[in-house]
């Protein structure tokens, strides 16, 4: 069985999309489990309606007296009444192609050395309906040879310096998330997903694909929008970065690129006024190079 987990708050807009295309899955043998993280709008409502709807299949989860706990242990709840071989994770706001758990199931026990699989997203924007966001969806560029597995920790300096994607709409096994202890619940918001993918990508083997499966829809009111329009992605990048530092350290990880990389994203949070001069150089070199340029026409 697949365990496919849903955490929300305050998702009425989006859940029932999410929930439908869990439901309208090719591979019929998923439990859903709708996690609530203190929601005070609709979607507690439309998630008991779910679970009450398709009681064999769809559970509700919720924290005692209803309270908020952060998006990792939200996910630690739902995996603790995960009773699947496989988790799958799906975000409230995104939603799946019917294919995507016959499709990550198939992988997965073709290869069984393989802790994990994934695939490029979808940068869905045409959910809107509006004719200037239909042209606007794109899928990421996954960075590494498809179809193969990725050995440890190859992936991880790769995918933090933004030469690679970072493994989502994923399906990973279960014992992998025992082993790993599970999600940082120390972290809320912003990168507690990359969080635990460093700890995946460090020790375990993936699998690569170079098929999409997941729609990330892109909208103001995301947890990464919001980071952004609020200035708040820096600073939690670098809580992310000094944590994996750390972890890296006390794990008595070796690998030269892992520490390289670790270091280089760094640098520019701890060396901050030579960051900014070596990007005003870049800047009026780029300019010279124009000007000149122009001269030679």
């Amino acid at each position: 069985m697949v365990s496919t987990i849903i955490i929300f708050l305050n998702a009425e807009p989006f859940l029932q999309e999410a929930v439908e295309s869990v439901l309208t899955q090719t591979y019929e043998n998923w439990e859903l489990l709708l996690v609530d993280d203190g929601s005070t709008d609709g979607s507690s409502a439309i998630a008991r309606q779910y679970a009450a709807r398709y009681a064999e299949k769809v559970h509700y989860l919720e924290f005692e007296g209803h309270i908020n706990h952060g998006m990792s242990a939200a996910r630690n709840l739902g995996i603790q009444h995960a009773g699947g071989s496989y988790v799958a994770f799906l975000d409230a706001d995104d939603t799946w192609y019917p294919n995507t758990l016959e499709d990550q199931v198939a992988i997965l026990e073709e290869n069984p050395q393989a802790a994990l699989v994934y695939g490029p997203i979808q940068y869905w924007y045409s959910w809107t309906g509006s004719s200037r966001d239909q042209q606007r969806n794109y899928i990421e560029r996954l960075g590494v040879q498809p179809n193969c597995i990725i050995r440890p920790p190859e992936l991880l300096p790769l995918f933090l310096q933004d030469k690679a994607a970072v493994p989502t709409g994923y399906l990973i096994r279960r014992e992998a998330i025992a082993a790993l202890g599970g999600f940082e619940e120390d972290f809320r918001g912003e990168y507690e997903d990359q969080v635990f993918c460093a700890k995946v990508c460090l020790f375990l083997p993936v699998f690569a694909a170079d098929v999409c499966w997941y729609r990330y829809r892109q909208h103001p009111f995301s947890c990464v929008s919001m980071g952004q329009q609020t200035g708040q992605t820096a600073s939690k990048r670098l809580i992310f970065l000094e944590w994996l530092e750390r972890f890296a350290a006390e794990r008595g990880v070796t690998d030269g690129q892992v520490w390289q990389a670790i270091r280089h994203e760094l640098w520019p949070y701890r060396h901050r006024k030579l960051h900014q001069l070596g990007e005003y150089i870049g800047q009026v070199w780029k300019q010279l190079i124009w000007m000149l340029n122009i001269k030679r026409v």
